[in-house]
């Protein structure tokens, strides 16, 4: 696991790493330069040119300037506010670039570069760029030069990844210590280009609680529960999945075969009557309940409810009356952890007091367009706050969203955030969210708590979809493969 801070968060571990751990600011500071020197190791630099602001991001630019002066490359630093202005640190370092002979200059012409280093605006900013550092990152993003960001693009916001006004466009970005919710968010991320952490002397011990956002790492697959050599397919967890409706069989087939993917020993579906033959065919290892949409058997689905350590309702299954039927019978009688995806949402949205006063773990998957039709609110407004509007509805409705996306958001009742990085727009597919249900219910049937099965089954889901792009590439890639990728992913990365 990984935190991911923000701007006031990392500022105060900062401070208390100062201040209560005894680091001197100015040896941070020459540490974050060191840091920065380092990635630019082995690169043909040529003429570079660091851009640095008042602040101590334009400290950091200072010090950089020096060492890159003293290791014998040709650079320059552009300096336009007054030196009166500073940080006291910053101050101590012009004073030191001055001493060892780098140019410090006030106006330049950009393309004469061919390595630009961003130390203009830290993650500080809080409010639009405007005047003279507009104009200075329009004119760096013109140039053709090779752009490296000093812990944030300038102009990205550290708490969301929105753009305020303008922002360097950086190939790389080197961030301090860990990384922020704006390096990890769109636009942010893009923005950001290639992201490298670095260590420079902060750690946990500078917080005061520990950040309540999150991701995930390869280090965390370990979570995934063991096969036992004495064991059988109960020992592996029953799934039940209701999904399908005529002419939708897909979404039934591609949750319960994501399932087995994962380890579980038994997958139930509970789908209409038309859709049998087509799914004994596809998935014969599933256990298959056909129901009439018209007179819909209740002892029937209340006996696969009972034998269910999980269920997942919603995939393919359309919105009408038996939908309704069976989701508010499900609400009712399981008393195992439920995942609410696609139709099953869709129904939820006509009438949210369905979820009122439940007593039982529910992870519901939205999509931004599902979440919109939720939460009365339209997708531009979601994604301007889109980690605000997972956890409001976790909060108000007592349980765990997973608000899927580029970044998919998943936030629980008691306010603690996942921001996954896996994945890639190659999964960017019909059926892909079919898939996470099956990954998710998999990892609960298997013995792993909901709030862990949600946020470990999105991160596992975007590295089946990464490893299936190796063989498929981008712009072919099918739900399917994604389940194809589950089986390196199971076999081979977290054995």
């Amino acid at each position: 696991m990984e935190y991911l801070v923000n701007s006031r968060e990392m500022k105060l571990c900062d401070f208390n790493t100062i201040n209560k751990l005894g680091m001197p600011s100015m040896v941070l500071m020459e540490r974050a330069a060191l840091a920065v020197v380092e990635e630019l190791e082995g690169l043909d630099l040529g003429k570079v040119l660091v851009v640095c602001g008042k602040g101590n991001n334009g400290g950091d630019g200072f010090a950089i300037g020096r060492l890159l002066h003293l290791k014998g490359i040709q650079v320059e630093i552009l300096f336009i506010d007054e030196e009166e202005g500073c940080s006291q640190e910053t101050k101590e370092q012009i004073k030191i670039a001055r001493n060892y002979g780098v140019k410090i200059l006030d106006q330049v012409e950009f393309n004469k570069y061919t390595t630009i280093i961003d130390a203009l605006l830290g993650i500080g900013l809080s409010r639009k760029v405007r005047g003279k550092y507009a104009e200075i990152i329009d004119e760096i993003n013109k140039t053709s030069a090779y752009i490296l960001a000093v812990d944030i693009p300038s102009g990205i916001s550290a708490d969301d990844g929105k753009v305020l006004g303008t922002a360097v466009r950086a190939h790389k970005t080197v961030t301090f210590a860990f990384k922020k919710i704006g390096l990890v968010l769109y636009p942010g991320a893009e923005y950001a280009g290639e992201l490298v952490v670095k260590d420079i002397g902060i750690n946990h011990l500078g917080f005061e609680k520990s950040p309540k956002t999150y991701s995930h790492t390869p280090e965390d697959l370990k979570l995934v529960p063991k096969r036992r050599p004495y064991s059988n397919k109960g020992s592996y967890g029953k799934v039940l999945v209701i999904a399908g409706s005529l002419d939708m069989a897909g979404a039934a087939y591609l949750s319960a075969k994501a399932s087995y993917r994962m380890g579980v020993g038994l997958v139930y579906i509970y789908t209409v009557e038309e859709n049998r033959e087509i799914l004994q065919t596809l998935i014969p290892e599933a256990v298959l309940t056909g129901y009439n949409r018209v007179d819909l058997d209740e002892g029937t689905l209340i006996g696969r409810i009972k034998d269910a350590r999980v269920i997942v309702i919603g995939p393919g299954m359309g919105i009408s009356k038996a939908t309704r039927k069976i989701l508010e019978l499900v609400l009712r009688e399981a008393d195992v952890p439920l995942i609410i995806d696609a139709d099953a949402i869709n129904v939820l949205s006509q009438d949210l007091s369905l979820l009122d006063n439940h007593d039982k773990d529910i992870i519901i998957t939205p999509h931004l367009g599902e979440m919109a039709r939720l939460i009365k609110k339209d997708i531009p407004a979601i994604r301007e706050d889109i980690v605000g509007a997972a956890r409001e509805f976790a909060f108000k409705k007592d349980l765990i969203c997973v608000l899927k996306d580029a970044r998919t958001i998943i936030a629980d009742r008691e306010g603690h955030i996942y921001i996954n990085q896996s994945g890639s727009d190659a999964m960017a597919t019909g059926g892909s969210g079919d898939v996470l249900t099956g990954v998710i219910a998999g990892l609960i049937a298997q013995g792993l708590n909901p709030k862990e099965a949600a946020s470990l089954g999105v991160y596992i889901h975007g590295l089946a979809g990464q490893e299936a792009a190796k063989k498929v590439g981008n712009y072919g890639l099918m739900a399917g493969d994604i389940i194809d990728g589950l089986i390196e992913v199971v076999n081979t990365i977290i054995r």
